[in-house]
């Protein structure tokens, strides 16, 4: 349900949940695998309570299943994942929301790119005025690409695996067809 503004409230609240750059560390990490608190602190080298309180936060917004449940010590320990095949309505969310996701993203890819390895990549910045159907081709590679990558995400050092960053932020801009005329769906025709 949207409200009075166009917006979907879940969505707003999903999209703030995961502008911190830790959470992003987090949703990444639990791609590949379903971890305790007690496993994503150690993971992460932060505290215990700090990757609790983290991991509630995206949990209750719906970014985090929990995907099973063990006793340790006389308790009981959740364990997450992130799953990514969901769709994120973040055009539904405000650019102010969106502002905040794009500084977070952008402190992690930073702090991922003092990391980067010697190998192949890729980087790309554009603005431009480009044909609805090539737009739309675009976005379906970049869909695409993102669900290979998180497909295929495997835990952190298994063997013959490459540690790699995608980061991806593709939007319509002012100033050309808006709406319904420039909407992407994933696979649509591009022949309308």
């Amino acid at each position: 349900m949207t409200d009075h503004a166009g917006t979907d409230p879940d969505a707003v609240a999903r999209l703030r949940a995961t502008a911190h750059p830790l959470r992003l560390r987090i949703l990444s990490l639990l791609t590949a695998e379903a971890m305790s608190a007690a496993e994503v602190a150690r993971a992460l080298e932060i505290t215990h309570a700090n990757a609790s309180y983290h991991l509630r936060q995206l949990h209750d917004v719906g970014e985090l299943v929990v995907e099973g449940e063990e006793k340790i010590r006389g308790g009981v320990a959740k364990r997450y994942r992130y799953d990514a095949t969901r769709e994120v309505a973040e055009r539904s969310s405000g650019v102010d929301d969106r502002v905040a996701y794009a500084r977070a993203t952008a402190i992690e890819v930073e702090r991922r790119l003092r990391q980067a390895g010697r190998g192949s990549g890729a980087s790309s910045d554009l603005e431009a005025w480009v044909p609805v159907d090539a737009w739309r081709r675009a976005l379906d590679l970049l869909h695409e690409a993102s669900h290979l990558l998180h497909a295929a995400a495997r835990p952190a050092g298994t063997p013959d695996t490459v540690h790699v960053s995608l980061t991806s932020n593709a939007f319509t801009m002012t100033g050309g067809l808006e709406g319904d005329a420039a909407r992407w769906v994933p696979g649509q025709e591009t022949d309308r």
